[in-house]
């Protein structure tokens, strides 16, 4: 059996992971089961403090963190935000990382869509790393407009600070309907994952697939 660790970065993205990892492994092996994993719990301020943009000081805080997890004898390495696997890709961990952006870019060709609009934070929505790695696979970003791309932006925030208001709930949802029209939409934002309950097909939650192959590897 595989062992998976995951690195603890803030209460609100890591609780929502580590409920989520339960709830998938107990759906699929049933009865009291609970996913195992070992928790290093870091403090992500002084991380937090150094992002969205990468830097040699955030290569060293992070690789730290993953070298500390790694000593703890862990197969996988899962991580609870996004935007730091640009810092990932630029370190050698001798653990495997189970990467977001992959996991998620191989589902979405093994299922053959080509167009994909990006919600997430606004430095993730405009910012070249994101969208560089689906247009090397062949997949064309949809970017959406300046002005949904700010209600997105904001409702995030909003849904950090425990303030996200029913009307900023129905405008999210009326704008995965609005760009699942011509392609896909992609989560890419932990805040979207927790208020996310559409079942559609079109809507690829990169925080679940993430969580997803990380049961597998276990």
């Amino acid at each position: 059996m595989s062992t998976l660790g995951v690195l603890g970065l803030g209460s609100y993205s890591t609780l929502f992971y580590i409920k989520t990892l339960n709830a998938m492994y107990n759906k699929k092996y049933g009865g009291f089961s609970t996913c195992p994993f070992k928790l290093l719990n870091v403090d992500f301020d002084a991380i937090n403090k150094l992002l969205p943009n990468t830097s040699n000081a955030l290569d060293t805080i992070v690789k730290t963190h993953l070298n500390t997890l790694d000593a703890l004898k862990v197969d996988n390495i899962l991580v609870p935000n996004i935007t730091l696997h640009e810092t990932i890709d630029r370190l050698q961990i001798k653990t495997n990382v189970i990467h977001a952006i992959q996991e998620t870019i191989s589902k979405i060709k093994g299922n053959n869509h080509v167009k994909v609009t990006i919600f997430g934070t606004l430095y993730t929505m405009q910012s070249n790393y994101l969208t560089s790695q689906f247009t090397a696979q062949n997949i064309n970003i949809v970017k959406a407009s300046d002005a949904d791309m700010q209600l997105i932006d904001n409702l995030r925030i909003a849904v950090y600070n425990g303030d996200a208001n029913p009307k900023q709930l129905n405008i999210f949802n009326d704008l995965l309907n609005k760009y699942t029209k011509n392609g896909i939409v992609v989560l890419a934002c932990t805040e979207l994952s927790v208020i996310n309950t559409s079942n559609s097909k079109l809507v690829y939650d990169m925080a679940r697939i993430q969580i997803q192959a990380a049961i597998k590897s276990i």
